[in-house]
Order: C-alpha cells, then structure tokens, then sequence
C-alpha cells in the first residue's frame, strides 16, 4: 500500500486532529519534575482537537496504583451524561520524569504525555505527538488548571509557551467549564 493511499485513508480520522509534515517536534520538558506533587485533580482549560475528548466539564485525575503505574481517570459531560475514560500512565525513563506514557486500552500502544511546564497548584502545559512513519505527526497539547478557570495571562503565558516550541495553536480550543458540577 503506498504513502499516500495511507494518507487518504487517515485522512478522515485526522481532519479534526492538528497534523503537519514531518516528524514530530521534541519540545523543552519541565525539569526535576516531581510526579507526587503533579498528582491529583485537573481541570483542562485549553486543548488542540482530540477526537475522543468531545463534551464539557473535562478534568483528569491522576493517582499511583500498588503496581506503581498511574491511575489517568477522565471525565466529560457529554450527551446529557458524565462520561468516564480509565488509563495508564507510566514513566518509561526514570531520568526523564516528565516524558510520561499514557494509554486507554490495552490494545493500544502508550502515546507520548510529556508535562512542558507545571507550578503543581495552578498550571500544566502538556504535549503529545503521533508520528506516522517521519512523514506526517498528530499534535495534540493540553492547558490544564487547578481550578476550572485560569486567568488569561496564564493562559496566554501557557500558549507563547506551546507555540516557542513551534507547536501550531490555530486549532486550539478553550474546554467549557461552566456549569460544571465537582464530584
């Protein structure tokens, strides 16, 4: 089957996805990340399209399982519904802490979840790419907050931050938070 062929046939999948040419960009990671302070709650603030994430009210919580794997437990309100979505998060190179590996299925391979920036009380900048054979990527980035909301200077600051690491925003889009009820 030729590139290009592979490329019409995705093509459908990825048209609400953010996808470039080339491989996928290696971004600046937080350094000395500490996973202890970063679990817990999160509220997404702002993210580039993903098609699984449709819906309101979105958050993320993380915990350390027995195994030492960690618990990512999403939820969204979608569909007059709260929607839940269980994975794993491991840390395949312990010298790099920050470069997380995520995955909701076991029959999927873990993608890339590499924390960017975080203060661990307010704010986490985070990014994933898919590369598809060096020819193509899927970008995907994420504005989490603490609380629901982040005043617009720390989401403009997260942003320059996305975008100083060549990561196209044109897509990116703020996650509605209002209404939302805590559990």
């Amino acid at each position: 089957m030729s590139t290009g062929y592979l490329f019409l046939l995705l093509l459908p999948l990825l048209s609400a996805q953010t996808y470039h040419w080339g491989p996928c960009p290696t971004p600046k990671v937080q350094p000395n990340f500490n996973l202890q302070q970063y679990l817990g709650r999160w509220y997404e603030i702002e993210r580039l399209p993903v098609q699984s994430e449709k819906g309101k009210c979105i958050e993320a919580n993380y915990g350390m399982r027995k195994d030492g794997t960690i618990q990512v437990l999403k939820s969204r309100f979608y569909k007059d519904k709260v929607r839940w979505t269980e994975g794993t998060a491991v840390i395949p190179d312990a010298r790099e802490p920050a470069k997380l590996a995520v995955s909701f299925s076991y029959f999927t391979p873990y993608s890339p979840y590499w924390v960017l920036t975080t203060d661990y009380t307010s704010l986490s900048v985070v990014y994933s790419c898919e590369d598809y054979f060096r020819l193509f990527h899927v970008d995907y980035a994420w504005i989490f907050g603490r609380p629901r909301f982040l005043p617009p200077d720390t989401v403009r600051y997260a942003k320059n931050l996305l975008a100083s690491e060549g990561i196209d925003l044109f897509k990116m889009r703020a996650t509605d938070q209002m209404g939302c009820k805590d559990n």
